[in-house]
C-alpha cells in the first residue's frame, strides 16, 4: 500500500500495527513511481504470453503512421516471421507542419486492431486528447502519449482512471525528473501500468532529429520500478 501523508508523523505509529511487515517513507516528490517502496520492478503483461518488464528483451516495431490496409499487412507480416508481438503506429499524427499527413483516425484504429489481433500482436498507438479515449479504448493495447503531450496533465489526469497500460515518452526538452512526475500523475490518479520511454531529447546536434540519452535509461532504472523503453 502506498499512502500520501498531509502532514509529518511518526511512522512507527504505523510499523507496529498489526499485518505490518516494513514500512519505508520516500523522500522524493515522485513517490508513487519511485523505486525506494517498491522490493520488486513492475511488469506488464498484455496477455497472451505477452509481457514487458521481465528479463526477456521486448520489441515494439511498425511504421510512424497506419497509411494503408495493405501496409498494416505487410508489417504484420514481417512482425510475425520476426518473433514480434507488439506493433507501433500511429492513426492520431502531431505535425510540426498542419500540411502533413496527420493520420486515418478511428477507421484507421479499427483496421489496425483488426490485422492484429487476429494474428494475436498487441496494438501501441498514440492517444493525443482526452475526447479520443473512449473511441480507442477497445482497439488498444497500450495508449502512447507523445513527447508533446508528456506535460499535458489534464491527459495523464484521466489515462490514470484508464485499465490499459500507459507508455509515456519523454518531452523534447523534458528533464527525466519531469518524466517521472508525468508518471506520477498516471499512478496516482489509479493507473499502475505504466511505461517509461526514453526517445531522445533536443540538443544543438541538427544531423539527428533528437540526440538519444541512452545514459537516462540506467538512472530511470535506479529511480523507478517501472519498465523503460528505447525509441531510437
Amino acid at each position: 500500500i502506498v499512502g500520501i501523508a498531509k502532514k509529518e508523523f511518526d511512522i512507527r505509529q504505523i510499523g507496529n500495527m498489526k499485518g505490518i511487515a516494513d514500512i519505508h517513507r520516500v523522500s522524493d516528490n515522485y513517490k508513487m513511481v519511485s523505486k525506494k517502496w517498491k522490493l520488486h520492478n513492475t511488469i506488464i503483461d498484455l496477455g497472451d504470453g505477452i509481457k514487458i518488464g521481465t528479463d526477456e528483451l521486448a520489441i515494439m516495431a511498425g511504421p510512424c503512421s497506419i497509411e494503408s490496409e495493405a501496409q498494416i499487412e505487410s508489417v504484420v507480416a514481417h512482425l510475425l516471421k520476426n518473433n514480434v508481438r507488439i506493433m507501433r503506429g500511429g492513426v492520431y499524427k502531431p505535425r510540426s507542419s498542419p500540411y502533413s499527413f496527420r493520420g486515418l483516425g478511428i477507421n484507421g484504429l479499427k483496421m489496425f486492431y483488426k490485422h492484429c489481433s487476429e494474428n494475436g500482436i498487441k496494438v501501441i498507438t498514440e492517444v493525443m486528447q482526452v475526447s479520443q479515449i473512449e473511441s480507442m479504448l477497445d482497439y488498444v493495447d497500450i495508449f502512447q502519449v507523445g513527447a508533446r503531450n508528456s506535460q499535458n496533465f489534464n491527459l495523464l489526469d484521466v489515462l490514470g482512471k484508464v485499465d490499459k497500460p500507459v507508455m509515456i515518452k519523454r518531452g523534447i526538452s523534458g528533464t527525466i525528473d519531469e518524466l517521472l512526475y508525468s508518471a506520477e500523475y498516471v499512478f496516482s490518479s489509479g493507473n499502475e501500468k505504466i511505461l517509461l520511454c526514453e526517445r531522445g531529447i533536443r540538443t544543438f546536434e541538427k544531423a539527428t532529429r533528437n540526440t538519444l540519452d541512452l545514459s537516462a535509461v540506467p538512472i530511470l532504472k535506479d529511480k523507478t520500478h517501472l519498465p523503460v523503453i528505447v525509441d531510437p
